[in-house]
């Protein structure tokens, strides 16, 4: 099919009706007279303006004349200038549009058919409302006559559909101002819930003592930055600090993933939680032992309050939803993002990648406000961190093309492993520098930065907390732990599916044979 003609999009900036207009063959939704009442107590009462201007825009207004004055006392408006039955007219003989609209005379009956501005917000909310009715017929429309032409591709039409409809969804969202009292009471209440919590934390626990140290817990509303150079283990890290939430504390996530199938990630949450090495787990080439582990331990994930999405290019639109969803529905209380460079913002033209990251990285800060719930989105960093000789801890200013990641960002860490650029002599010298990971807290708006240690465990994909002296797991060890975990039953029993039945098991004739 032929590409989508831009001539043919959703036009955004003039209204999209007039007054005679009809949509099938039924008027769109407006009411003259409460137009009218708006227009003379706009003129009657000087305070009048300031409680509505955020609220009315010349479109509001079904009636062009009707349109034509208000531009006329949102010009006065804007000048801080009075408003009244004079200068309005004086204004719109300015514009050339007084006889457009009536003249004097039409003018004078608009401020005669109103006692006063008393109701004047209450009749501005009516026409906002009418306003966007007439703004979602015409877009439906637009999307239907879309539809029936066959010269252009669905998938444009649809992303454009999606963007026109953020667009009018944002408009509609508006909160009130509150006075301070009840924004204290509620401030602490939140403090008596963190103290009686034996842990002491006010938000969401990670499952690593001094990150919930440093933070206080993953808090309600907050978009955490988590970025790092490829392989660093970003999705290692929020797959463990996931499996730590829902598994250990019972907190429902939500796991949005732009990169990896569900498939995969849930093979790496069971190379997590078994602690069996990932290549074993894709060839299926397990020792007896350890298919025991794998059916002993694997337990821990069933039921978890885990839910994915392995949706590829989300739009942000498409997020929106489906998370209003999960909280709705799921009661999820944490959403990761995996990663924040592979989503869009289908149906809106920007002028460059990196002003459709900003829009991106704002609207992820609205949801967590709206749906008062922390986001954590992955983030990729630049390639300057490789090209620099000598420190390779990253910065704010590695993150990758956009500064508004960082401006919109309550929270910003980076994950750091001094190994990773050891070779050699270096890396056997560096033996206090093995399975270490810097978790950076770059930015934190309400709370210290600083930088916590975590034990990254290559083999499992698992990040732990930092011990004094840990090593890895010796054979031993692992079958030790494994025989605690399985009490009396033999480890060499025939390992039972869930559900019921053996499991078919391919035992690998040594740990060195080729997969």
């Amino acid at each position: 099919m032929p590409p989508f003609d831009n001539n043919r999009q959703f036009n955004r900036n003039k209204p999209t009706h007039v007054a005679s207009q009809e949509v099938g063959g039924r008027v769109p939704p407006h009411d003259k007279d409460v137009e009218e009442a708006v227009l003379g107590a706009l003129m009657l009462e000087k305070d009048a303006f300031p409680a509505v201007c955020d609220l009315l825009r010349p479109e509001s207004f079904y009636e062009p004349a009707h349109q034509k004055i208000y531009e006329a006392v949102q010009a006065l408006g804007a000048a801080q200038l009075p408003i009244d039955m004079l200068t309005v007219t004086d204004q719109l003989r300015q514009t050339n549009t007084l006889d457009e609209v009536g003249g004097v005379p039409f003018i004078a009956e608009l401020t005669s058919r109103v006692a006063s501005a008393a109701n004047i917000e209450w009749h501005a909310r009516i026409l906002a409302q009418q306003y966007l009715a007439r703004e979602l017929i015409s877009f439906a429309s637009s999307v239907t006559n879309n539809a029936y032409d066959a010269s252009l591709d669905v998938d444009d039409v649809l992303q454009q559909a999606e963007g026109r409809l953020f667009e009018l969804s944002q408009r509609n969202v508006k909160k009130e101002v509150v006075q301070i009292d009840p924004v204290i009471a509620q401030a602490i209440e939140s403090i008596q819930t963190a103290a009686n919590r034996e842990t002491g934390l006010s938000g969401l626990s990670s499952g690593y003592t001094e990150l919930d140290k440093m933070t206080s817990g993953w808090q309600n509303s907050d978009l955490i930055i988590i970025a790092a150079r490829p392989a660093m283990g970003k999705t290692a890290m929020v797959l463990s600090m996931c499996k730590n939430m829902a598994v250990n504390f019972g907190t429902h996530v939500a796991i949005f993933s732009l990169e990896m199938s569900k498939l995969q990630l849930v093979n790496r949450l069971i190379q997590n939680v078994c602690e069996i090495e990932g290549e074993k787990i894709k060839s299926g080439r397990l020792s007896e032992l350890e298919w025991q582990q794998l059916m002993t331990r694997i337990k821990n994930l069933y039921s978890a309050p885990i839910f994915i999405d392995d949706s590829p290019g989300l739009s942000i639109l498409e997020l929106r939803t489906k998370a209003r969803r999960l909280v709705r529905e799921k009661g999820v209380q944490f959403i990761v993002i995996d990663y924040l460079q592979l989503m869009n913002a289908s149906g809106m033209r920007f002028g460059s990648r990196e002003q459709e990251v900003s829009m991106i990285s704002r609207s992820l800060k609205e949801l967590a406000k709206e749906l008062n719930i922390p986001i954590v989105a992955l983030s990729q960093l630049n390639r300057s961190v490789e090209s620099r000789s000598e420190d390779k801890r990253p910065q704010l200013s590695d993150l990758r093309e956009s500064g508004a990641i960082e401006q919109d960002a309550d929270i910003v860490c980076f994950i750091h492993r001094p190994e990773y650029y050891l070779h050699g002599a270096a890396y056997d010298e560096a033996v206090d520098k093995r399975g270490l990971a810097e978790f950076i807290i770059a930015k934190h708006r309400s709370g210290a930065v600083g930088d916590v240690n975590l034990r990254f465990r290559a083999k499992y994909a698992r990040f732990e907390n930092w011990k004094e002296n840990a090593s890895e797991f010796s054979q031993s060890t692992a079958a030790s732990a494994l025989n605690a975990d399985l009490g009396d039953a033999d480890p060499f029993a025939t390992p039972t599916k869930p559900g019921g039945g053996t499991a078919d098991i391919t035992p690998s004739p040594s740990e060195d044979a080729p997969f």
